[in-house]
């Protein structure tokens, strides 16, 4: 005698919730080695500098269903035009700065004012309050070529009421995990960002060509997919 199978509960997930961030920060930081890493749990180490794009990923937070777009920024020089159009764009921002650069380390003030200048303009119809910063110290693990003390960025942070990481993108995925989980929980308390309030562009045919590259989804929160495009493909008409 054969016995029905029982029923299974479907796993109930909210409704999927969209995610811009900006990852800012000069040159040769790790902006992109640190939005990989996230994505792919994989370092690598070299990439093209002037390269610029937007990485679409999918992942399980807290069981929410997040859909991140996260622009990865060149870091070259840029007229206030287009900085402004990547900062408006965004709804949280990870300024990234590597300890062993003094210099990219000056950067993360400039960056930050500008993130709450633009989006505490009149112009703006995001609602009032400023937009979750988290302020990231890469490549910790070069203790020899350190110009950027622990204590420098911690002081920066309270300054300005920001919270820093100081982390190694190379050595560890989950301090990168720690980067991009904390802006959404940011943005979670802030309501800055509802279901499906992201709404892309039409691609041209030359993005449709280009692949899509499934990450490794072993852990809970693990990302399901991801594909890239140009920040231009966003920029509304």
């Amino acid at each position: 005698m054969s016995f029905p199978r029982p029923l299974r509960r479907a796993v109930s997930l909210t409704p999927a919730r969209t995610l811009r961030l900006v990852v800012l920060g000069q040159g040769a930081v790790g902006k992109t080695a640190l939005t990989v890493r996230f994505i792919t749990k994989r370092f690598i180490g070299d990439y093209d500098p002037t390269l610029e794009m937007i990485y679409r990923h999918t992942a399980i937070i807290d069981g929410d269903m997040v859909h991140f777009e996260i622009l990865d920024t060149a870091g070259q020089e840029e007229d206030s035009l287009q900085i402004e159009e990547k900062i408006k764009w965004g709804d949280g921002f990870a300024v990234v700065y590597s300890v062993t650069d003094r210099c990219s380390f000056d950067e993360v003030m400039r960056l930050c004012f500008l993130i709450n200048h633009i989006h505490s303009s009149p112009k703006r119809n995001s609602g009032s309050g400023e937009p979750p910063v988290v302020i990231v110290g890469n490549k910790k693990d070069l203790q020899f070529d350190r110009m950027v003390t622990f204590e420098d960025g911690e002081n920066l942070s309270k300054a300005l009421k920001h919270p820093f990481y100081e982390i190694s993108t190379r050595d560890s995925y989950e301090e990168t995990v720690v980067v991009f989980n904390t802006l959404y929980g940011e943005l979670m308390k802030q309501g800055h960002f509802s279901p499906g309030s992201f709404k892309r562009r039409a691609s041209s045919k030359l993005m449709e060509k280009i692949p899509k590259i499934h990450a490794n989804s072993s852990l809970t929160s693990a990302g399901r997919s991801l594909s890239f495009n140009s920040f231009r493909d966003y920029i509304p008409e």
